[in-house]
Formats: structure tokens, C-alpha cells, sequence
């Protein structure tokens, strides 16, 4: 199991940038795959961007692709998310979890709390 805690979110306005941080916990860090994924109010869940564990690997929604960057540090044990030329569509509740499958599904087995992002017009 790994304990999974997001930092990093706020508000921004439109076209800003912010960089999401996911801390995790244990030293097996490196074996897992890691995934980005958001939820709107009044929306389910959706998958933002995965990666592999060496970060050779990586996956994007279409609504993020070129706009988004996952990326990992194993040796600090933290996940990254960069959002360029955010939009307010993309406010949501960004939350990272923890898999042994590089997948778009939510098939992970653990879960983060949560950041809020705002981007307002």
C-alpha cells in the first residue's frame, strides 16, 4: 500500500499555469505505475495522465494532451503534474493514485485526497 498526498492546486486564471505535486510514501515508489485523474463538480471522474514506473511511458487525455505533462521523480519518491494554458473546464478536484497496470481506466489501488484547481475566465 501507498499513501499518496497532492499539494500544488489553487486558483489561476485563464491561460496560467500550475504544477501539481503527489508525495508518496514506502520505498516501492519506483514499481508503480502513477496516474493523474480529476472530477468536476456535478461530473464523474475522468482520467487526466498516466505514467510508467520509469517514466518512459506516458498516456494523456485528448483534453489535456500538448497542454499537460506527467512526470516522476522515483528518488523523491513524488509525482508531478504540469498544466499549461489552463482553461476553465479544467477545474476539478486533481487526485493521484498508485497502480501495478499502465492503464487510462480507474484501475488503481490507491488513492490520494485531493487538490482543488480553479481557473477562472
Amino acid at each position: 500500500q501507498v499513501q499518496l498526498v497532492e499539494s500544488g492546486g489553487g486558483w489561476v486564471q485563464a491561460g496560467g499555469s500550475l504544477r501539481l505535486s503527489c508525495a508518496a510514501s514506502g520505498r516501492t515508489f519506483s514499481t508503480y505505475v502513477m496516474g493523474w485523474f480529476r472530477q468536476a463538480p456535478g461530473k464523474e471522474r475522468e482520467f487526466v495522465a498516466a505514467i510508467n514506473w520509469s517514466g518512459a511511458g506516458r498516456s494523456y487525455a485528448d483534453s489535456v494532451k500538448g497542454r499537460f505533462t506527467i512526470s516522476r521523480d522515483n528518488a523523491k519518491n513524488t509525482l508531478y503534474l504540469q498544466m499549461n494554458s489552463l482553461k476553465p473546464e479544467d477545474t476539478a478536484v486533481y487526485t493521484c493514485a498508485a497502480g501495478r497496470q499502465f492503464t487510462t481506466s480507474f484501475a488503481y489501488d490507491d488513492w490520494g485526497q485531493g487538490t482543488q484547481v480553479t481557473v477562472s475566465s
